[in-house]
């Protein structure tokens, strides 16, 4: 199957990713310190030298419940930066009030594509490297055909703190496993931050690679999203929106994340994942993930129907 749907009861439990968590959790805490909040998100946002997509005419108007799009962008760079840095997982997830439906997908970091502002073909993932943001955007426009109207990145050292600002997570581990000097056995285990980052990171051992790695991280996200939004959670509450504003930035304003909790959270109830298809190729002794003309195509008609782009 190219997808899959999941049907959700609560919001809290949603299955986004590590790039969206943020989001998640500090929209549950809204209702209980929106000044504690409004700190975090006047931290975190950090804006880019344009207004809106190129691809698209206008701003996205929220107040309008115009359908829009993120760049979710995860960097591999640890000691508490989300400055430039190879992007180690790259998602694009779109929200669609009419319908209340969101779709999301995961680029595979290896994908071959051209990196926009270098007129070179590269991995996807060097974008941010060679840019930032500025060139990891629309270098994810050209290769999927769609505005990108936000992005939200995180470093993911923020992933391993978020994980203990909770108190660590349970996951269940499809198969026995070592990373990092960590040994992860089959089944049901308990993880601290370091060990949730090491379960997340892994890709080489999977026979799945990248999709099998985008399973755990979404995995740990739940887990980690329930109990951030359970009691303990709210206990937690100035550790938590630590480790955000620390390690997570976005162009999104205060006002906006606000109006998005406002105006789109009945699309949470329905989350499409989609796969990308391709294949591994190797050009001058350097691999790369190969995606089909026709496959490209067919995820930009999926995207631009649910923006109600022409």
């Amino acid at each position: 199957m190219r997808s899959q749907k999941k049907k959700m009861a609560k919001w809290k439990k949603i299955t986004l990713s590590i790039l969206g968590l943020f989001v998640l959790l500090v929209g549950s805490y809204v209702g209980y310190t929106l000044y504690t909040v409004n700190k975090t998100l006047n931290t975190i946002h950090q804006p880019i030298d344009r207004d809106f997509s190129e691809k698209r005419p206008e701003k996205v108007n929220f107040t309008k419940k115009e359908p829009f799009s993120v760049l979710l962008i995860g960097i591999d760079k640890s000691e508490g930066s989300v400055e430039r840095g190879r992007s180690d997982s790259l998602m694009v997830l779109t929200v669609n009030p009419d319908d209340e439906s969101m779709k999301m997908v995961s680029i595979p970091r290896d994908t071959r594509t051209e990196i926009i502002g270098r007129g070179t073909q590269d991995k996807i993932n060097h974008a941010h490297a060679f840019g930032g943001v500025e060139m990891a955007i629309p270098t994810v426009e050209n290769f999927l055909d769609i505005p990108i109207d936000y992005y939200i990145k995180v470093n993911m050292q923020g992933f391993q703190d978020l994980v203990d600002a909770v108190g660590g997570v349970q996951v269940n581990n499809k198969f026995e496993f070592s990373q990092n000097g960590i040994s992860f056995p089959e089944g049901t285990i308990s993880l601290d931050g370091e060990e949730a980052l090491a379960f997340a990171r892994m890709r080489k051992q999977d026979p799945r690679g990248d999709f099998g790695r985008t399973d755990r991280q979404k995995q740990i996200v739940q887990a980690v999203i329930n109990k951030g939004a359970s009691f303990t959670g709210i206990a937690n509450l100035d550790n938590i929106l630590g480790a955000i504003g620390t390690n997570v930035s976005t162009n999104l304003s205060t006002d906006e994340i606000l109006d998005i909790q406002k105006n789109y959270k009945e699309a949470r109830h329905d989350l499409e994942v989609l796969q990308i298809s391709g294949s591994g190729t190797t050009i001058n002794s350097i691999y790369y993930f190969a995606v089909p003309e026709d496959e490209r195509q067919r995820l930009t008609s999926i995207f631009k129907e649910h923006l109600k782009i022409n």
